[in-house]
């Protein structure tokens, strides 16, 4: 049924594109009712507004705790017009009828991210605010809510269209949205209260973003998320589901460096990686690690794209480059393929857990932070400073590998990896055959595993090829028989005491 707004009550945070709303409503005839920052918002416009107070009775009180909570205005936020029995009442305690209700909340979120004083955030937890929401939308069919600026420029759209006139399914959208900026607003606050002991799922991702489609073209898909908190988009097409799959694998490994560092990722696993002194140098090495299983892959460096490199990257063809800069030379080259992504880079994502979807219920865990617990020499053999470094390099790389991991490293290139296999010895041959594939020595290598090794087969294979140094976690019942064929055959073996598998 189309309802004629004639009246409406506004008290908002955020009063940003508010201005044209409250003229348009003026044209058109309309009672405002209002209270403290908002009436004076609108009584500055020129605009006749009427006091929430001169409804309830009551001033603002406690603070400004207790502005809105009143029967009065409930009541006329929540009567069926078509109910004879509400109409009386709130005919008999001089309730209008509101028609339109406009009310954002206070800016909890934004208030936790810039401050630690408790009593600061408590204030920010509204109360009117998500109770008038509420109200209106529970009451769509008679009342139309507006709970977010961003929905503001599609108010006036309808006013200045519909002369005032709104319909039931239009009520019904702005109904919908109304209450997913409630929900998100109390699972804000309710994850700020809660704690280890008393964990419960809880995560309201807001601007969802539809993708062309999931991991393969027959499957649906859609990412919760703004993405520009992350990067400024330079140039390409807009990221597909796969890509942003690579390009978190990407920011994952790419955050352990600090050294000039540049890593090429496929399907989440590196397939190059290298540091050297200079940007060019780092990518250089990393594309001779497996120029073959670069074809298509996401990119991704920690230091500023020149000129030089950018010349050496267009020569082949990669879905995504990101970096924290670029210099205009070197984009002006990369631009010229115009699908191609170029992300800056402006701050890593922040996130401290990680879940997915499994069963009939979700999985969490904590990001996997960190790289080993523990450097224990297993054997008199001490590594060299070479070694060490390579071993520290190697073991960061196989972190971010799926299971079962082998990194092979040396002078801190990667120059053979095997993973997703399902035994570690097999991971190791895949290592093995892509250092073989171009032609990288194993002499004086190290080699990184994710997890134990449960026997001494990984240890004999690679000190027949020429490795001189393992790093791995530890744990195994028979971790001896590793240790002890290194000691035989002076080799260095260093326990993290941390695994990581990848799933």
């Amino acid at each position: 049924m189309d309802k004629k707004i004639q009246s409406a009550l506004i008290s908002v945070f955020y009063k940003d594109g508010l201005e044209n709303i409250v003229q348009e409503l003026q044209r058109l005839g309309v009672t405002i009712y209002s209270t403290g920052g908002t009436q004076q918002f609108i009584e500055q416009l020129g605009v006749k507004v009427v006091p929430v107070e001169s409804l309830t009775g009551y001033p603002s009180i406690l603070g400004g705790r207790v502005k809105t909570l009143h029967p009065v205005v409930f009541g006329g936020i929540l009567g069926k017009r078509s109910d004879a029995t509400h109409l009386e009442e709130m005919k008999q305690y001089q309730i209008p009828e509101i028609d339109l209700v406009i009310v954002d909340l206070y800016p909890f979120e934004e208030t936790v991210a810039t401050t630690r004083e408790e009593s600061a955030i408590i204030e920010k937890i509204d109360i009117g605010g998500p109770s008038m929401i509420r109200g209106a939308a529970k009451n769509f069919r008679d009342v139309l809510v507006v709970a977010a600026k961003k929905e503001y420029a599609a108010l006036e759209k309808l006013l200045k269209e519909q002369h005032g006139i709104t319909r039931e399914e239009q009520r019904r959208f702005f109904a919908a949205k109304a209450f997913e900026v409630v929900a998100h607003y109390d699972v804000a606050i309710a994850k700020y209260f809660n704690t280890a002991d008393n964990l419960y799922f809880l995560e309201s991702v807001p601007e969802p973003k539809n993708m062309r489609y999931g991991e393969n073209p027959h499957q649906a898909g859609v990412f919760f998320g703004d993405l520009s908190e992350l990067f400024d988009q330079l140039n390409g097409k807009e990221l597909s589901y796969n890509n942003i799959v690579d390009t978190d694998a990407a920011l994952q490994l790419i955050r352990e460096f600090e050294d000039t560092t540049f890593a090429i990722i496929k399907h989440t696993n590196v397939c190059g990686i290298a540091q050297r002194a200079s940007v060019k140098e780092s990518w250089d090495a990393a594309l001779a690690g497996d120029p073959e299983s670069a074809f298509g892959g996401v990119l991704v460096c920690n230091g500023t794209i020149d000129k030089a490199t950018a010349e050496a990257i267009n020569e082949i063809f990669f879905e995504v480059l990101i970096a924290p800069a670029f210099e205009e030379d070197a984009l002006a080259i990369l631009r010229s393929k115009k699908n191609r992504i170029l992300l800056q880079l402006k701050k890593q994502p922040a996130g401290k857990s990680q879940y997915k979807s499994m069963l009939n219920g979700v999985l969490v865990q904590d990001t996997d932070r960190g790289n080993f617990l523990d450097w224990t020499e297993t054997t008199k053999r001490k590594e060299s400073p070479e070694e060490k470094a390579d071993l520290l390099f190697a073991n960061i790389v196989c972190k971010h590998l799926k299971s079962n991991a082998i990194a092979l490293v040396k002078n801190k290139q990667l120059i053979g990896k095997g993973c997703g296999q399902t035994s570690r010895i097999d991971s190791l041959r895949q290592a093995m055959e892509k250092a073989k594939q171009f032609n990288f020595s194993l002499e004086g290598a190290v080699m990184a595993s994710d997890a134990f090794f449960p026997f001494d087969d990984c240890v004999r294979l690679g000190h027949e090829a020429g490795i001189t140094a393992f790093i791995q976690p530890g744990g195994s019942i028979r971790d001896n028989d590793s240790i002890d064929y290194c000691s035989k055959h002076n080799l260095s073996m260093i326990l993290t005491g941390l695994r990581h598998f990848k799933h």
